[in-house]
């Protein structure tokens, strides 16, 4: 079951990066998202760069303001490099991490201003916390559809450092017969190695104590077999 974890853009302008964008959603597991006011009419060229993503594309929800785009998130981070007083600045990896922790909560979102001017100061208030990419001074602005790649990949490594990794399969393990088999071709080689020297009981005692941790252990299959090749070859040379 996929988190409710939205992204919004505001105001988007260009088709190529809503394709892009759609694209790097499905990339890391996303599909849920909102344009709010899109300025972009021909949506031809998103679906040449929506690859395999055509769905996330087509599913995008539509709202009139950002208060319609969030009004049911418990939490909204703004991507902005504005320094507002009360408002926490968190880099992309704190945003993915603490958006997949309040998303138990309810839904949260993250909200991408346009590609000209970004969120404007109101949309920046209404923002419970920033978030910005530290670019090199020399070229600090960063696409749009390259932001929502940087994002959603945080968020998806978030996501699986919060998931407990799924279970090794078992290997197949040896059956009662096989391990009796690999008892007695140790016994076998005991004999022959004058280990065991009773002829009534064959040290039946001392057999089933040496025996015993290999039963513990839970022998595989591929391992009783190995035990078995073990100890037959040594039986022959010992004969």
């Amino acid at each position: 079951m996929s988190l409710p974890i939205r992204l919004v853009l505001m105001r988007p302008r260009n088709a190529e990066n809503l394709g892009a964008a759609a694209r790097a959603l499905k990339n890391c597991g996303l599909a849920e998202w909102t344009w709010v006011n899109p300025e972009a009419e021909d949506l031809a060229p998103a679906r040449r760069l929506a690859v395999h993503a055509e769905d996330v594309l087509e599913g995008s929800g539509r709202a009139d303001s950002l208060d319609a785009a969030v009004a049911d998130c418990v939490w909204v981070v703004g991507t902005s490099s504005r320094k507002v007083e009360g408002k926490r600045r968190l880099s992309p990896r704190a945003v993915g991490e603490e958006l997949v922790r309040r998303a138990a909560q309810g839904p949260v979102a993250l909200v991408f201003g346009d590609e000209r001017s970004g969120l404007t100061n109101a949309e920046v208030e209404r923002c419970h916390d920033l978030s910005a990419v530290p670019t090199a001074p020399e070229q600090p602005s960063i696409n749009l559809a390259q932001a929502v790649l940087l994002y959603a990949y945080e968020i998806r490594m978030a996501t699986l450092a919060a998931a407990p990794p799924p279970p090794a399969p078992l290997p197949v393990a040896a059956t009662d017969t096989e391990l009796t088999r690999v008892e007695s071709a140790l016994e076998a080689a005991l004999v022959s190695g004058g280990f065991l020297v009773d002829e009534h009981t064959r040290g039946r005692p001392a057999l089933r104590e040496l025996f015993a941790p290999l039963r513990r252990s839970r022998l595989t299959h591929k391992e009783a077999r190995l035990w078995l090749a073990a100890l037959h070859t040594l039986a022959k040379r010992l004969r």
